[in-house]
C-alpha cells in the first residue's frame, strides 16, 4: 500500500475500493436510494415503501432484492407481512450525510422533510 500527500492515509485495498464501489453503485439509482432514505427513518413493508416513494409494488419488491443481496438491507417476518430495514448504520450514516448536504444547498432547513425528488434525485 502506498501513502499519498494527504495526510499519511494509506490507500485501502482493491478488494474494498470495489466492495465500496459496488454499494454506491447500488444507491446510485434514485428509487434505490430513496428506498434507503425512508428505511433509515424506520422499517417498512413493500406497500408503504412503494406508497412513500412513488414506485410499484413490483418495482419497488425488485429494488429490495437487489439491496437485500448486497447486505445493505434485511428483512423479517411479521405475521403476513416482510418488513424491511437498514442493515448496515454506516450506509444510513452515509445516506443522511449526503442528502442531508444537498437538501441544506437546495435551501431546505434542517427540521423540514426531504424529499429525494425536490432534490433532483
Amino acid at each position: 500500500m502506498s501513502t499519498g500527500s494527504g495526510g499519511g492515509f494509506q490507500d485501502p485495498p482493491a478488494e474494498v475500493l470495489a466492495e465500496a464501489a459496488s454499494a454506491f453503485g447500488l444507491l446510485a439509482t434514485p428509487a434505490r436510494l430513496h428506498i434507503v432514505w425512508a428505511l433509515a427513518q424506520g422499517e417498512s413493508d413493500v406497500t408503504g415503501l412503494a406508497e412513500r416513494v412513488g414506485g410499484t409494488l413490483p418495482s419497488v419488491s425488485q429494488h429490495l432484492t437487489k439491496l437485500k443481496l448486497a447486505g445493505l438491507v434485511r428483512s423479517r417476518r411479521e405475521g403476513r407481512r416482510q418488513v424491511y430495514l437498514v442493515d448496515d448504520p454506516d450506509v444510513v450514516t452515509v445516506v443522511r450525510l449526503v442528502v442531508g448536504q444537498l437538501a441544506e444547498r437546495a435551501g431546505h432547513s434542517a427540521g423540514e422533510p426531504v424529499h429525494l425528488r425536490e432534490l433532483g434525485a
